[in-house]
């Protein structure tokens, strides 16, 4: 609790909301130049849906009430706006090229992590049970879809065919020891929290 990174929390939620996450539709702005000039029109449907609860959780730990309900009300904006990459079997597509209109439609592992914590964390702030839904719907896609019965882990993804995608290796720097397990560390957190 130092005042110092207390600034700097608030100063980097600040370029957040003032740069990266984009007013007009809600998702974050990926690439920049030094000037803060968006590069890409891209939208990864993944990284929206973290830094909805990430974001929220860097405000609560800012200690900041005014700021934390700018940002929860910014968590439920990127929410809405993830909801249109959401396939009919729960699964969430990894990007939309807004230039070509197309929808990348591979499922890969970790935006489902994401978006099981991001909609559990919309509902906590809002008690709307389509949030709460979304997320279950996330991992029944994750359980039923990437889990390996058999060598454990998760697999990379689901491919345009509804394939299992074998791309990379079973586990990795990002792979296992952040996204998915600190999903489902965090999951494990936030139930308890509510049940105790």
């Amino acid at each position: 609790p130092d005042e110092k990174l207390k600034k700097q929390l608030q100063l980097l939620i600040g370029y957040f909301t003032g740069h990266i996450i984009n007013p007009d539709n809600h998702h974050l702005n990926l690439f920049f130049n030094e000037q803060w000039e968006r590069r890409s029109n891209l939208i990864s449907y993944g990284h929206d849906i973290e830094a909805c609860w990430l974001l929220a959780e860097a405000a609560k730990i800012a200690g900041d009430e005014i700021l934390q309900k700018k940002i929860n009300a910014i968590s439920v904006s990127i929410a809405e706006a993830v909801k249109e990459g959401i396939d009919i079997d729960g699964g969430l597509f990894y990007e939309y090229v807004p230039l070509e209109k197309k929808f990348s439609k591979e499922k890969h592992w970790w935006p489902q992590a994401e978006a099981m914590v991001g909609f559990f964390h919309v509902w906590q702030i809002t008690s709307n049970q389509k949030y709460l839904q979304q997320s279950l719907q996330s991992w029944s896609f994750i359980k039923t879809k990437l889990l390996d019965q058999t060598g454990g882990e998760w697999f990379w993804g689901i491919d345009t065919n509804g394939q299992v995608m074998h791309k990379e290796d079973k586990a990795g720097f990002w792979k296992c020891p952040y996204h998915n397990s600190r999903a489902c560390l965090e999951i494990i957190k936030r139930i308890n929290a509510i049940l105790l």
